[in-house]
Parts: structure tokens; C-alpha cells; sequence
């Protein structure tokens, strides 16, 4: 029974209840339903930016400003944030949560997305960002804890789903 319809909006009221105002997004055709859910939803500002520097600057203001935040990515656009994340998010401590995309993963059939699945979370690991991986609808309010946990540690923090999470298939 897919209905990713149904699942942005258990997301987006996730972000809701994390008291989130802002979400800065990039293009992902696996987020695609979650992004419009955002941007349709009159309870957040969606500002849909074109490089992922652009959602970490956004998000990180929004923090020092007392406001909210998400990013929503892919899995690549998420491996482009590292030095980003380590020199403003570790080194100043400001909190910043990420929704991205597990791509590469076994079922993913694109195959130029195999080095995210060989690499994402390895490299996750390897800077120490905290993350879980969404791989059925039942672990989205986990976002919740992901987003607070970012709050108590001043650090990133990452909610990965996986395909079939977002077309409702899990």
C-alpha cells in the first residue's frame, strides 16, 4: 500500500511538534512528496535553496536566531556538507538537523547512487555525526528525538530514510 502522501505529512507533523518554522530544502526525487508538504504547509517558512551550503548557513541562523529548523537533502548532496558541517556546526557548536535520503542502499536500482551505498554512512561515522535510520513509518516520531538530541548536544544530527519509508511501502 504505497502512499507517500501519507508519509510527509506523519514527517511534517514530526517537524511540527520539534517546533521547527523554517525548512531549507534541495531538489531529491525521493523527498520530492515531503518537500511539498513543507513548502504547501503554511506553518513553516520553505525556502528551497540550490547548494547545501546555502540549507546549513540558513538552518544554523535560524538557530542563533531562536528559530527552528530543518534540512531536507539527498544522500549525495549530504556528502558534499563535510567540511561545512565540521568547521561551522562542531566547531561553534550550533545545533543542525538533517532529513536525507539512504540512496545506494540495497533496492536502490540507480546505479550511479552505489558509491552513497559503499560510503554515506561510513563517512557518517567516520566524523562522528550522529544519525538513525528511518526504515519503517513506525521510527518516523523518531525524528523528534534525533531533532532534540541535536539540541542537547550543540552537534548535528541526522534522520536517513529509506526508500521504501518514503513511498509508504514499510
Amino acid at each position: 500500500m504505497s502512499n507517500p502522501a501519507a508519509v510527509a505529512k506523519l514527517i511534517v507533523q514530526q517537524a511540527v511538534d520539534c517546533g521547527v518554522e523554517l525548512v531549507a530544502s534541495l531538489p531529491d526525487n525521493w523527498m520530492a512528496s515531503v518537500i511539498r508538504e513543507f513548502d504547501a504547509d503554511e506553518r513553516f517558512r520553505h525556502l528551497a535553496v540550490n547548494r547545501e551550503e546555502s540549507a546549513v548557513g540558513l538552518c544554523s541562523g535560524a538557530f542563533l536566531s531562536g528559530t527552528g529548523s530543518l534540512a531536507v537533502m539527498g544522500a549525495s548532496g549530504l556528502m558534499t556538507l563535510i567540511y561545512a558541517i565540521t568547521k561551522i556546526n562542531y566547531t561553534y557548536e550550533i545545533p543542525l538537523t538533517i532529513l536525507a535520503t539512504l540512496r545506494g542502499a540495497p533496492g536502490d536500482k540507480a546505479k550511479f547512487h552505489v558509491s552513497n551505498g559503499l560510503y554515506f554512512l561510513p563517512s557518517l561515522d567516520a566524523i562522528s555525526l550522529t544519525y538513525k535510520v528511518i526504515d519503517s513509518t513506525e521510527k518516523i516520531p523518531e525524528i523528534k528525538s534525533i531533532y532534540d538530541h541535536s539540541r542537547t548536544v550543540s552537534r548535528p544530527t541526522v534522520a536517513i530514510f529509506t526508500r521504501d519509508v518514503l513511498r509508504g511501502d514499510a
